[in-house]
C-alpha cells in the first residue's frame, strides 16, 4: 500500500475527490494483461484490490514481482513518456481505478496546484524506490526482485509528512468506491 500512501499524503482532498470523478472503477478478471511491456498507456491505475503480476521479457518473461491492494501503476510512463519496461497480469480478481491519461493531463495543465503536489508525490516515490534498489542491489546483486511492497524503508513512509493522513485518505477512498 505504500506507494498510494505516499501519492495521497500529498494530495489535498480535493485532488481525490476529482481522481474519483474522473477515474473509472473496473473489475479486471485474472488472466488480463493490464500493461502490456512496450505498449503505450491510456491511464494511470490505483489497485485497490487483488494481485497482479509483474514480468519483463528480457527474462523471459519471468516474474519479478507481484503488486497488492494500494499500489500506482503507469506513473514512470505517465512521468518521462517512454513505454512501459513490464508487463502486469492479473493473477486474482482485482479492482483498479484508472484515471484516463488524457484527463490527467488537462487537470495538470489547468491546475497549478495540483500539478505541484502530483509531480512532488511521483518524485518522493521514485526516489525512495531507486534507493531502495540500490540497497538491494547491495545485498544480493543475484536476486533483484520486486521486494515486499509494504516495506517502509524502501518507500520512505518515515519520511513522509503525514502517514496516518494518507492511511485515513486510502480507507477513504476504498469505502467510496467499493461501496459505488
Amino acid at each position: 500500500m505504500s506507494k498510494v500512501l505516499v501519492i495521497l499524503g500529498e494530495l489535498s482532498d480535493r485532488d481525490i475527490d476529482w481522481m474519483l470523478a474522473n477515474g473509472t472503477r473496473t473489475k479486471v478478471p485474472p488472466g488480463t494483461t493490464l500493461i502490456v511491456e512496450g505498449q503505450p498507456l491510456d491511464a494511470l491505475y490505483i489497485v485497490l484490490d487483488g494481485t497482479l503480476s509483474v514480468s519483463v521479457s528480457s527474462l523471459g518473461n519471468k516474474e519479478i514481482g507481484k503488486i497488492i491492494c494500494g499500489e500506482v501503476l503507469g506513473e514512470m510512463s505517465f512521468v518521462d513518456g517512454r513505454l512501459p519496461s513490464a508487463s502486469v497480469t492479473v493473477i486474482e480478481e482485482s479492482l483498479i481505478l484508472s484515471i484516463p491519461r488524457r484527463l490527467l493531463t488537462e487537470k495538470l495543465e489547468q491546475d497549478v496546484l495540483f500539478s505541484l503536489r502530483f509531480y512532488r508525490a511521483i518524485t518522493k516515490f521514485l526516489s525512495s524506490r531507486l534507493r531502495g534498489t540500490v540497497r538491494r542491489f547491495g545485498e544480493d546483486t543475484d536476486y533483484l526482485i520486486y521486494q515486499d511492497p509494504d516495506d517502509e524503508r524502501a518507500i520512505g513512509l518515515n519520511n513522509m509528512e503525514s502517514p496516518d493522513l494518507a492511511q485515513s485518505r486510502f480507507q477513504w477512498l476504498l469505502q467510496r468506491l467499493k461501496g459505488s
